[in-house]
């Protein structure tokens, strides 16, 4: 019999096909068992524990921020919210139904509030509703069985004791964002917390963070707690004592109300901030409840812009308060003596082009206290004129402009001082002789904040001796302090001119207050050149007013106070700005010098 051979090829290389899937299909299986057990490891167990265990966080109370004199400007107050369980939800539009009438929210604003925590784990319960009412918390309290998925607790709200007032320097408090959540270094922060957005709640949101509880609850198979198992309390944030003083803050503010501008005021002993005024400005308790998209727009496009901190980030010319330098510069120069004397016959021709004088009449011959005192604009253009920008620039900078002072608040801008290395660098051309003029009062292409134009009054103040301001007592303790290679009596002939300016009929008597002895200096920046405003004027129009400064120290010897003021709009420095920063020296003088005086006796 034939023997009959049977092909087996196909069947061999099925069973190769079926052996290499089922390899794979078992090394699959592996690594998705390896990758469950060993790298979502933690991610399992705790949802796992999540069935029996619940975790639940307690805020820890911030710190509490005071002034100088232990007035508590920043405080916290007992407040609910509302906690969703997202482990516990099976069908969010479900729940989204329940809910709507129990929080009184309507489904659009629950969807939006649940849906920014959608890439967070489950595990972590997000806030959905905060600042509730009593009357809504006995609602949710009573029938808190019937919803496992929400938790409420009370935990401390930040509360701004008095509103708006000083708003700029203690900054306000927001949830953190998602984006924050997801790029913080370590886990910081947990979904729902509020955190320092601006100020010094921003600038020291680690010092006055506490560290956060928590509760371990055993729960049911419908997520119902049913015994706490443990509780660790939270831990609160360190107070935080200002250098402000809470007085003088709110005269500084009533100064400026109804106005746009600012007001700082410094210790030049020590660089302590005795008061930071930006006007307008805003309450920063808004913030803490979550307001709508359109409350917030309405906020940050307002004219008036509210939310900006004018103190160090308001740019202005700083007009005819840069005149000292410009002194201190001719005088250290060799250029002048304080007894050099210029004409002034109310203008003056250089470079083919016509300045003028404030004062049409013209001073006369003025020297330079004299010149000081009357703010005469044709001495300072004679000054101008001697000195190339590359030398006022060398003088402005060692007196602090064009640089941050290194205050201790975020967001601080430099300035500028001009040279003619920044125009060739920026605009890619020369400098040329006729700018220095305006730069020589103020003008032209030099911006300042008032937070540095108060650093350079302290500068003349201490006779050469630079400040570092700050917000928070003791933050400066211990550093060294900067003398600058500037005689004394450099800064002794630029005062007497100051001082006449106030106490001898000069711009600044505005400032004047008797027994007090405060030098100063005014001015006054165009916000249009004097052309245009003469041709408004001759059609009847009325031109936009400069903005107001002054600048100045008191007492003469041994200054215990230096103030900036800056009015925008507000015209002629010693119309406006003087006279506020004569208010704020009288404050001053009445709280210390004469209980001190009372004291003493």
């Amino acid at each position: 019999m034939a023997r009959i051979y049977e092909d087996l090829s196909t069947v061999i290389k099925r069973a190769r096909l079926t052996v290499y899937f089922l390899a794979a299909l078992l090394l699959l299986i592996t690594v998705a068992y390896w990758k469950i057990q060993v790298l979502d490891h933690q991610k399992y167990w705790k949802m796992a524990e999540a069935n029996r265990l619940r975790e639940i966080p307690i805020t820890a109370p911030r710190g509490l921020i005071l002034d100088r004199q232990k007035v508590i400007l920043a405080d916290n107050i007992p407040s609910f919210k509302v906690f969703l369980l997202r482990e516990a939800v099976k069908d969010y539009e479900k729940t989204i139904d329940r809910l709507e009438p129990l929080l009184n929210l309507k489904k659009e604003e629950l969807k939006k509030r649940i849906e920014r925590y959608r890439s967070i784990p489950a595990y972590e319960p997000v806030v959905i509703m905060d600042n509730l009412r009593l009357e809504e918390v006995s609602i949710i309290e009573a029938r808190k069985d019937e919803f496992p998925e929400i938790k409420l607790e009370v935990e401390p709200r930040r509360y701004y004791s008095f509103g708006s007032t000083a708003a700029h320097v203690l900054g306000y408090l927001q949830e953190v964002s998602v984006d924050d959540l997801k790029t913080q270094p370590e886990k910081r922060w947990r979904a729902g917390e509020m955190v320092g957005k601006a100020g010094v709640e921003r600038q020291y949101n680690d010092y006055l963070s506490g560290i956060d509880g928590k509760i371990q609850e055993i729960v049911d198979s419908l997520g119902r707690p049913r015994q706490e198992v443990s509780r660790i309390d939270p831990r609160p944030g360190k107070n935080l004592e200002l250098t402000i003083d809470f007085d003088l803050q709110k005269k500084a503010e009533q100064l400026l109300e109804g106005r746009e501008g600012a007001i700082v005021a410094v210790d030049p002993r020590n660089g302590e901030c005795l008061v930071w005024a930006s006007s307008p400005s805003y309450d920063p308790n808004r913030f803490i409840s979550r307001f709508s998209g359109d409350e917030w727009l309405s906020l940050i496009n307002d004219p008036g812009k509210p939310l900006e901190n004018r103190v160090l980030r308001g740019l202005y010319s700083p007009g005819s308060t840069f005149k000292p330098v410009m002194a201190i510069a001719a005088l250290s120069e060799g250029i002048i003596t304080e007894n050099t004397t210029f004409s002034c016959s109310g203008s003056i021709e250089l470079f083919n082009k016509e300045f003028n004088c404030w004062f049409k009449p013209g001073h006369r011959s003025q020297n330079l206290p004299e010149a000081i005192k009357n703010s005469c604009n044709v001495y300072f253009y004679q000054l101008g004129r001697r000195l190339s920008i590359d030398n006022i620039a060398v003088y402005a900078r060692k007196i602090g402009l064009g640089q941050k002072t290194g205050i201790d608040l975020p967001g601080e801008k430099e300035g500028l001082v001009p040279s003619s290395d920044w125009k060739r660098r920026i605009l890619g051309q020369p400098w040329f002789p006729g700018e220095t003029i305006s730069v020589a009062i103020g003008q032209g292409p030099l911006l300042v904040t008032p937070l540095q134009m108060a650093c350079m009054a302290a500068v003349i103040a201490r006779r050469g001796v630079r400040i570092r301001p700050h917000l928070v007592k003791g933050e400066m303790e211990g550093l060294p302090e900067e003398k600058l290679d500037i005689p004394e009596s450099v800064f002794e002939k630029v005062i007497e001119g100051m001082w006449r300016s106030v106490n001898d009929g000069g711009t600044g008597k505005g400032a004047y207050q008797p027994g007090f002895e405060v030098c100063g200096k005014t001015g006054s920046t165009q916000t249009i050149s004097r052309e245009t405003a003469e041709r408004l004027a001759r059609k009847g129009m009325e031109p936009g007013k400069t903005h107001s400064w002054f600048i100045g120290f008191a007492p003469r010897h041994n200054p215990e106070i230096v103030v900036a003021v800056l009015v925008e709009f507000g015209g002629m420095g010693g119309q406006t700005a003087a006279p506020i920063a004569g208010e704020l020296f009288k404050a001053y003088r009445e709280k210390y010098v004469r209980q001190a005086n009372i004291q003493g006796n």
